[in-house]
């Protein structure tokens, strides 16, 4: 039995671990083991509920105005303990947390092999964003299996001088949760009675512009310009926009004072994933500073307008589904509007094709650490929600 240790803590983690774990779970010769961390509690229960995973364990190192220090100290000492109980074969991490990367540090402390999905995304600089580009350089220069979304992720790996035989190309395993989700909601699935959440008309008349914003290096005055180029884009009173609004007070703050009560704006409590994915295919234009959503959104064939200076995930704006905009309010109402109002602008974004994997990744990344050869990537896959 190959006996693996899965942990994660937070929300896009346990969005694109949970195909590796039921992968996992559907191999006779394969034991999984859960572990999470808590680092965002509420985000992160709500996935595992809907990905039917109950952790082995739970380390619930969350707590009100946490800072980095102590995420870091409490997920390293309680992974250590956990690896100590459980003898691992492999401990498996995703992406650029802290949870991640404290957990790969306490697996490089225990001479546990270290398996990295989504390894090699890279902006090029240290400080942006801060501190997941840290993060994922730290778990790459201990790793001894690198899970690559992207033959660009892979190119940087082996430009930082990773072996290339740990090099591998996957494809990214949120294409992969975004299978399952389809067909959840093709399975005649109600997104609002599933899972308890509320979610609002949506109205024909308009075209619906679904909004995520959170990241750190967009709390200091950032957020305070994209409330307010969004209430700019709604006074064009042809559109409806949908913003669930995360649960950081640096970010519901500003949102709900300049936001709260503007007309053809609805804000909206965190979503389930699944609710999100069923938005997902509803809207016409994202607009957003998450990394993960620049991976979702081309499945569904959405122009996606990035509000950052910079992003690991160059692929999406290099195969044209997705466009850096930053954080200033003239250039996103400006961006946003050009697709809007210009067809061919909007046609040329939506029809360009999803870089970021095929919906198999889990299974190629098993497949690589039982020593067989995976299936070669095949073309990206459309998803839709009806």
């Amino acid at each position: 039995m190959i006996r693996a240790l899965f942990v994660f803590g937070t929300r896009p983690e346990a969005i694109k671990l949970f195909p590796v774990v039921h992968a996992a779970r559907r191999r006779s010769n394969w034991a999984p083991v859960v572990c999470v961390t808590g680092q965002h509690r509420q985000m992160l229960d709500q996935v595992l509920r809907l990905a039917e995973i109950t952790p082995d364990h739970d380390l619930n190192v969350m707590r009100p105005a946490q800072d980095l220090e102590h995420v870091t100290t409490a997920v390293l000492t309680g992974t250590l303990a956990i690896m100590d109980q459980e003898s691992p074969d492999f401990v498996i991490v995703q992406g650029d947390t802290t949870t991640a990367m404290s957990a790969a540090l306490a697996a490089f402390y225990r001479r546990k092999p270290i398996v990295h999905v989504e390894a090699g995304l890279r902006s090029g600089d240290l400080w942006a964003p801060f501190p997941e580009e840290a993060n994922r350089k730290i778990v790459s220069a201990i790793a001894q299996h690198h899970m690559a979304p992207t033959q660009m992720a892979a190119d940087n790996l082996r430009r930082e001088g990773i072996a290339p035989d740990a090099v591998h190309v996957t494809g990214n395993t949120v294409v992969d949760a975004l299978v399952w989700m389809r067909r959840r909601l093709g399975a005649n699935v109600k997104p609002s009675a599933d899972l308890g959440s509320d979610l609002p008309r949506l109205d024909p008349r308009k075209r619906m512009i679904l909004v995520t914003a959170h990241r750190r290096e967009n709390l200091q005055g950032g957020i305070e310009r994209i409330a307010t180029a969004l209430a700019r884009l709604a006074d064009r009173g042809d559109v409806q926009i949908l913003f669930p609004v995360h649960l950081n007070p640096k970010v519901r703050g500003p949102v709900w004072e300049i936001l709260g009560n503007k007309e053809g704006v609805c804000l909206l409590e965190p979503l389930d994933y699944l609710p999100f994915v069923f938005l997902l295919g509803k809207a016409h234009l994202i607009i957003t500073d998450s990394g993960g959503v620049q991976e979702e959104a081309p499945a569904f064939g959405i122009p996606v307008l990035v509000m950052r200076d910079k992003t690991e995930r160059p692929e999406g704006v290099l195969a044209g589904t997705a466009r850096l905009v930053g954080s200033d309010d003239d250039t996103i109402v400006s961006e946003a509007s050009r697709l809007l109002d210009d067809p061919a602008a909007y046609a040329q974004m939506s029809r360009s094709h999803n870089p970021f994997g095929d919906g198999h990744a889990a299974d190629r990344i098993l497949d690589i650490l039982e020593g067989k050869s995976p299936a070669p990537m095949g073309s990206a896959i459309q998803t839709s929600c009806g």
